[in-house]
Order: structure tokens, then C-alpha cells, then sequence
């Protein structure tokens, strides 16, 4: 076994940057990971059944402790560290044994510590691919969109996978088949419940365990500005914080929209999507370039968004789950471009009814027109002035069970965990 393992790692290795996910990556890979796992565990048990003499039950019993592990959190990086620290702070209270494998290697959820979790770079881009294909677990818990559709295989040696959703946006808004290929998925509302049954039963997929717990990150957020005072804007300060891909402003307006709120009398802020940075720096390093002679423009690549939010009066956003924290967490307005979404490369591509999304953008916010990016100072003051009563019903739909995710999150694991104990 340790040959076929061995020499699949030392003969293909081909360089990819963070983000796993559906539409990135190589389809060459996916070929050869795909046989080198097919390989390695149909080896394993034939190798195991050979030693029990061909019985099923003995090769079971003959599986080494050690070969699976109980629970696996695996994160991309850095940036989902708030959606995994009070999960691993919950698992270390209760003792619950727990491995928790990193892509990043500043990943702060490294340094936890704690009896009873353990933690491990993995190594990034086809590194970590490679290491997750070849998983032997019980359950794992990962944030990471597209399981089983390019480089992120589904392990034979996992019995069962779990998503945790970052964001209040629907499921759907992730690229096609997203969560297709999950066993169950952790939920920040009931409404994003229809839309995930609606495209398992349009692709005939077996149902997936779907269970609300709330948002663990936005917990995270909602404490630490109680207890720290850093809830009110430090200056009148614009943010420009949009998705990524063919539908997000920076791509799609650029200088356009950029100059104009340059040319105002406003601090603007600009913060890229993460993913940005990986499949389309080129644009922003133009944009860069272009807006270095305005002194108000300041660039935001922070790892985590709360600190930029706290200073900030009015979001400008297309579909980002952004528009949420901001709105839920400081109640202070939004606006967005008003433009025809391409919903092609995403799965809400196969949902006949609006996205949630964009229904509650349209509450949240107050849409801009391309023609009217000329006199946005206006725009401006117009948002800042809005009423904003409709947010509590909104953020009370998307944000269920505040300040409970991690024991809900940890109990949902847990079951499984002894449902498991229940088969063997």
C-alpha cells in the first residue's frame, strides 16, 4: 500500500493556488487522483480480506484503530478560522477527540490548543488535495464547496461528510454542484432548505441530513463588538467589498463605478474577494495602478473583514455575502449595481424561483444605476438616509439561533459520531 501511495505522490504533482472549488483547477488531476484512491483502497481491502480469509466481518474487525480517525475539520486557510474556532472551542469542552487539518499554513487554528484537539498543515493547492483524497475518518466537517466534482474527491475511507455554510446567502449561490456530493449540510436558516431539495430532486440526488444551527462566525463577531466597544464608523468611509467572477462589480464596472467614488468627498475603501487575488489579480492590479494618485482610495486584503466593517458607513456590494454581516451586525445601508445576474455558472441556475439573496438585497439595500455612477455622491447621502426597519425580520430568517451555533453545531456532530459507534 505505502508504494502505491508513495509513488503517486512522487510522480504527479502540478502547482495550484488555494481555493478549492468547481471552477478552478485541473481536469488532469482530477483523472489521476481519482485512479491513484480507487487504487489505494481497493489494494487496502483486498489486502484485509486476504487476512481474513475473505470475510467481510473479520476484515472489518482486522481494519487497524488508528487507519480512520473519528472527526476531521479541514479549512482552506486563515479566512475561515472564525467559522472553526468556537466549533473546536465547543469539541475541547466536551473532550470530543478531533483533528483538525489546515491549507493554510497561518492558519491561527493551528496554534489551538487544547487535550483533546489536534491540529496539522497539510499543505496547500494539489498538497492538500492529495492528503484529503487518501482521508480515513468517520465524519468530516469542511467549508469547501465542490466535493467530488474536480481535485477534492470523496475519500473511500470517509464515512461521512459535513458542510458548514460561511455566509447567509443561499446554497445555491455556490458554483454548479456545490454541496451536491455532501452528506449533510449545516444550515444558517430554514430558507435555505427548499432551494437544496429542489435541485436534489432535479439531478436525482440521494436527500442529504440538512439541519439549522445558526452562524458560527457572525456569533464570533456579534460578542467580541459587545464586548469591545468598536461598533460606531470612524470617518464618513465607503466600502467596496464585492464577490468575485463575471457578475462582480470590480470585473464588471472597473474605473466605472471606482473613479467617480475616488472623486468624492468620501474615504473609500476597496476590498477584493480572496479569490479574486488567485483568478483575477490582473484586474485588480490594474485598478491599483489607475487609483494610486487618489489619496482617499485605501486597499483592504485583511484576512478577516469585522475591523474594516466596524469603520465603515455604507457598503457598496453585489451578491457577497458581505452585505449581510454588515447590515446584520451594524444595521447601517447598503448599496448595490443594479445589472442582470448571469446565473449560469451557478447552481441557482436550476432554481425556477428568485435566489433569497437577492429578494433580501433589494430590502437590505438601495440599487444603483450605471448611469447614475456620474453623481454617486448623491447616491450616497440619499442610502445614509434611508430607513432601515426591515432589516430585523430579515437578519431574524437568515441568522437562526444567534449566539448557539456551537453547541448546535458540535451536537449535530456529535449524533453522528454515535451513530457511527451504532453501525460498527
Amino acid at each position: 500500500m505505502k508504494i502505491v501511495y508513495l509513488l503517486f505522490f512522487l510522480t504527479f504533482s502540478v502547482p495550484v493556488f488555494a481555493y478549492i472549488d468547481p471552477g478552478t483547477g485541473s481536469m488532469l488531476f482530477s483523472l489521476l487522483t481519482g485512479l491513484a484512491v480507487t487504487a489505494f483502497f481497493f489494494a487496502k481491502n483486498l489486502l484485509l480480506r486476504i487476512k481474513a480469509g475473505f470475510s467481510p466481518q473479520k476484515a472489518l474487525a482486522a481494519m487497524p484503530i488508528t487507519g480512520r480517525q473519528r472527526l476531521v475539520i479541514f479549512s482552506e486557510g486563515k479566512q475561515y478560522w472564525n467559522v472553526f474556532k468556537p466549533v473546536m472551542e465547543e469539541l475541547s469542552a466536551r473532550g470530543i477527540v478531533c483533528m483538525y487539518y489546515s491549507a493554510g499554513k497561518d492558519d491561527p487554528g493551528l496554534a489551538f490548543e487544547s487535550p483533546s484537539v489536534h491540529t496539522q498543515f497539510i499543505g496547500s493547492g494539489n498538497e492538500a488535495y492529495r492528503f484529503l483524497n487518501f482521508l480515513e475518518a468517520e465524519v468530516c466537517l469542511m467549508t469547501t464547496p465542490g466535493l467530488d466534482v474536480f481535485q477534492l474527491k470523496r475519500s473511500p475511507g470517509v464515512r461521512h461528510y459535513c458542510h458548514i455554510l460561511h455566509t447567509l446567502t443561499d446554497a445555491t449561490t455556490y458554483r454548479l454542484f456545490g454541496i451536491d456530493y455532501y452528506d449533510s449540510v449545516l444550515l444558517t436558516g430554514d430558507y435555505q432548505k427548499k432551494d437544496i431539495r429542489a435541485l436534489e430532486r432535479l439531478r436525482g440526488l440521494k436527500e442529504k441530513t440538512l439541519e439549522v444551527v445558526g452562524c458560527t462566525y457572525l456569533d464570533v463577531f456579534q460578542a467580541y463588538l459587545a464586548n469591545s466597544g468598536r461598533d460606531s464608523p470612524l470617518s464618513r468611509c465607503v466600502l467596496v467589498a464585492p464577490s468575485w467572477g463575471e457578475n462582480a462589480i470590480l470585473r464588471r464596472y472597473g474605473l466605472r463605478l471606482l473613479e467617480p467614488l475616488a472623486k468624492s468627498r468620501f474615504y473609500i475603501v476597496i476590498r477584493p474577494h480572496p479569490q479574486t487575488m488567485i483568478t483575477e489579480k490582473d484586474v485588480v492590479d490594474k485598478l491599483m495602478i489607475a487609483l494610486k494618485p487618489y489619496k482617499n482610495v485605501e486597499w483592504n486584503f485583511d484576512a478577516e473583514n469585522l475591523d474594516v466593517l466596524s469603520r465603515t458607513d455604507l457598503l457598496i456590494s453585489d451578491f457577497s455575502g458581505i452585505i449581510f454581516d454588515f447590515a446584520f451586525l451594524f444595521n447601517r445601508p447598503v448599496i448595490y449595481p443594479r445589472f442582470e445576474f448571469d446565473k449560469r455558472p451557478y447552481d441557482l441556475s436550476d432554481i425556477e424561483d428568485e435566489a433569497w439573496t437577492f429578494r433580501a438585497i433589494r430590502v437590505l439595500g438601495s440599487s444603483l444605476e450605471e448611469s447614475d455612477f456620474v453623481d454617486i455622491e448623491h447616491t450616497l447621502d440619499v442610502a445614509l438616509n434611508k430607513d432601515r426597519q426591515e432589516i430585523q425580520l430579515l437578519k431574524d430568517e437568515a441568522w437562526a439561533f444567534r449566539g448557539q451555533a456551537d453547541k448546535r453545531t458540535v451536537d449535530f456532530l456529535e449524533s453522528l459520531l454515535n451513530s457511527a459507534t451504532s453501525i460498527d
